[in-house]
C-alpha cells in the first residue's frame, strides 16, 4: 500500500469499517516492520489518547495480519527505542577448530588407507605430524577418536569421500549359541550331515548322523537332498529311532538345521535347540568323529546317486543302527584334572561298552525311555544274536546294498 501511513485517523476509521471482510498479509517481515515504524511515526503514536491508539493499533493489525501480542511487542519496541527493527537471533556457537582443509585431508587419508578404524586413523594422523614432520596435520594430530567420527559423519566429508560398506549378514535368532549341558542325562543329541560326493555335476546322497552325548547311542539316516521337503521326514524318522526322549538338539551353523521348520519340530518335542559357538571346534566333535569312524568306514567316499537314499535309509534302520547301539562297543573316557587344572581323558578297559550297556548303567535310565519301551525289551533284542553274528549279517546286507548302488570311485580314472 502506498501512502497508507499518512492517512488521518478519520480516514483510518472509514477504512476499517469498509474493509472489515477483507484480510491482509505482508510480503515479508522486514517490509512489515518498516511499514509499522512509518505508521507509528506519522501518527505520533506516543502523544495519542487511549481511544486513538486503539484505532491505530487495529489498523496496523488489519493491514499486516499480525496478532495482538506481536503488535504489542512492536509498539513497545517503538516507544522504548523509537524504531521497529528485527532483533538478530543470539545463538551461542563454538568456534570451528577443524577447517574445510582438515576435513579434506582426513578424507584423503581415509581413501589412501581404505577407511581404517577411528583409533588406527588417529594414530596415523599423529605419526604424520610427530614422526614425519608434516605441518598440515598439526590440528588433526590432536583430534579425539569420537570427534574423528563426527567429522566423518559431516556433509562436507561425505561429499569428498564416498564410502561403500559391504552387505552385513543377517543375524538368525534360531537356536542358542552354547554348548549343551546334559548333566548325565540321555537325550542330548549332536547332529551333523555327511555328503556322499558329486559326479558329473550331480549331487550324491546325504547321511544324517545323530549321536547322544552321554550314551553315544547313534542313529543314521539318509536323504537325497537337504532341502526342507526332503530333510524333515528323514530327521523325524531318525529322532523316532532313539529309545529315550529327546531333550536337546545341537548342530553346527548349517542352514539345513538352522531354520524355522526344524525349530518348530523341536519345539513340539520340548527339546533345547543349540548351535556351535565360533572358534569352539569341540562343540560338535563327538558326531564329527563318528562321521569318519562309522559312516566313512562302512559306506566309504565314493559317489552314490540320490535315488538310492531310501534303500540306504532302510539298511541303516534294519542293520547298521542296531549293530552300532547293541553290539558295537564305544570308548567312554574317564576325565580327571592334572596338577595344572587341565582335563585329562583316559580310556580304560572297563570303559568300553555298547551304548545300550551305558544306558543301563544310568540311574534314571528306565524313567528316560519313551512310552512303551523298557530296558528288558532292549536287553532281549541285544542278546538275540551274538555281536559277531550280527556284524556278519550287517556286512552281507551292506555288500548287497553297495552293489545295487553302483558306487563310483571318488578318484578320477588314470590317464592313458
Amino acid at each position: 500500500m502506498r501512502n497508507a501511513e499518512s492517512l488521518s485517523r478519520e480516514q483510518i476509521r472509514e477504512f476499517l469499517e469498509s474493509s472489515q471482510p477483507i484480510e491482509f498479509a505482508g510480503c515479508g517481515r522486514n517490509e512489515k516492520y518498516a511499514w509499522v515504524e512509518q505508521v507509528l511515526g506519522a501518527q505520533r503514536y506516543a502523544g495519542l489518547s487511549k481511544g486513538e491508539r486503539g484505532v491505530v493499533r487495529t489498523y496496523l493489525e488489519k493491514v499486516t495480519g499480525m496478532s495482538v501480542s506481536q503488535m504489542t511487542r512492536l509498539i513497545r519496541r517503538f516507544l522504548d527505542h523509537g524504531a521497529v527493527r528485527m532483533t538478530p537471533h543470539q545463538r551461542h556457537s563454538f568456534p570451528a577448530r577443524y577447517t574445510a582443509e582438515d576435513i579434506a585431508r582426513l578424507a584423503e587419508v581415509d581413501r589412501a588407507h581404505e577407511r581404517l578404524s577411528g583409533p588406527c586413523t588417529r594414530r596415523i594422523l599423529q605419526r604424520e605430524y610427530e614422526q614425519f614432520g608434516n605441518e598440515a596435520y598439526e590440528r588433526l594430530a590432536k583430534i579425539s577418536v569420537s570427534h574423528l567420527y563426527n567429522l566423518r559423519a559431516s556433509a562436507r566429508y561425505r561429499n569428498q569421500a564416498a564410502v561403500f560398506k559391504p552387505t552385513r549378514p543377517t543375524t538368525i535368532a534360531i537356536g542358542e549359541r552354547r554348548k549343551p549341558e546334559p548333566h548325565g542325562r540321555p537325550g542330548f543329541l549332536r547332529v551333523d550331515t555327511v555328503h556322499q560326493g558329486d559326479w558329473d555335476g550331480a549331487k550324491g546322497v546325504y547321511h544324517i548322523n545323530a549321536v547322544d552325548a552321554v550314551t553315544q547311542w547313534q542313529v543314521v539316516g539318509c536323504t537325497s537332498k537337504i532341502s526342507e521337503a526332503y530333510l524333515l521326514p528323514v530327521l523325524e524318522a531318525v529322532l523316532a529311532q532313539f529309545p529315550f526322549r529327546i531333550l536337546g538338539f545341537h548342530a553346527d551353523n548349517g542352514s539345513e538345521y538352522i531354520n524355522h521348520r526344524v525349530a518348530s519340530m523341536l519345539e513340539k518335542l520340548h527339546a533345547d535347540f543349540t548351535k556351535s559357538r565360533a572358534c569352539r571346534s569341540q562343540d560338535n566333535a563327538l558326531v564329527e568323529g563318528k562321521n569318519g569312524a562309522v559312516i566313512r568306514k562302512h559306506i566309504g567316499y565314493g559317489y552314490i546317486a540320490g535315488e538310492h537314499a531310501e534303500a540306504i535309509g532302510k539298511f541303516y534302520a534294519r542293520h547298521l543302527n542296531p549293530y552300532l547301539n547293541l553290539h558295537r562297543p564305544c570308548g567312554f573316557a574317564t576325565v580327571s584334572l592334572d596338577e595344572r587344572g587341565k582335563r585329562r581323558r583316559e580310556y580304560k578297559t572297563e570303559d568300553y561298552r555298547t551304548p545300550f550297556e551305558k544306558l543301563k548303567s544310568l540311574e534314571l535310565a528306565e524313567q528316560c525311555l519313551r512310552g512303551g519301551l523298557s530296558l528288558a525289551e532292549l536287553e532281549r533284542e541285544s542278546l538275540a544274536v551274538s555281536d559277531t553274528e550280527f556284524a556278519r549279517k550287517m556286512n552281507a546286507a551292506k555288500s548287497r546294498l553297495l552293489r545295487e548302488c553302483k558306487v563310483q570311485s571318488p578318484f578320477p580314472p588314470p590317464f592313458r
